[in-house]
């Protein structure tokens, strides 16, 4: 494995619900989000397909706080505003910035955020040799509540552009 290997996981929210009189950046998961991201977090902690997660820069929205907390990830956390809403271009600059926002060595970083952006991003992103083409496949046709994108990548954050990734695998927690 090399030295400069790093792995970013894309974790849209989990499923939220619409209760009357919440504007969009407050809503909360519905029974069945929590449920989900729930399993979400079970699936990243088993190891089986990731590094543990070092470091979470999570979107300030109520519903990716929420998705987070029920992951059971335990990890450095940055809640960042820019997230909310953000374009593809504004999720990769988050990324650009990890070595600048944690004061560790961030091997495996976890994003959890928002469509369009995520699947934006893990297709902007993937193209590097290794890709999993039926893993994009899947993303450019729906990437659901809860859903999981799996990146390695080889060098700094601050080198993550456009093509530079290889998507790993897409999983969906149900």
């Amino acid at each position: 494995m090399s030295d400069d290997r790093r792995t970013l996981i894309l974790l849209r929210h989990a499923k939220s619900a619409y209760p009357d009189g919440v504007g969009d950046h407050d809503r909360p998961l519905a029974p069945r989000g929590e449920r989900e991201a729930g399993l979400a977090g079970d699936w990243l902690r088993s190891g089986v397909v990731a590094p543990p997660v070092q470091a979470v820069l999570c979107s300030t929205a109520t519903r990716t706080r929420q998705t987070l907390a029920r992951t059971g990830i335990d990890a450095p956390v940055r809640f960042v505003d820019r997230l909310y809403g953000a374009t593809p271009g504004g999720v990769i600059s988050e990324i650009n910035g990890v070595a600048e926002q944690f004061d560790i060595d961030v091997r495996t970083l976890l994003v959890v955020g928002h469509e369009p952006a995520m699947s934006s991003v893990a297709l902007g992103l993937s193209g590097a040799p290794g890709t999993d083409a039926a893993a994009a496949e899947q993303i450019s046709l729906k990437f659901p509540t809860s859903a999981i994108a799996v990146l390695r990548i080889e060098g700094a954050w601050a080198d993550v552009q456009l093509g530079t990734a290889a998507l790993q695998l897409f999983h969906v927690p149900r």
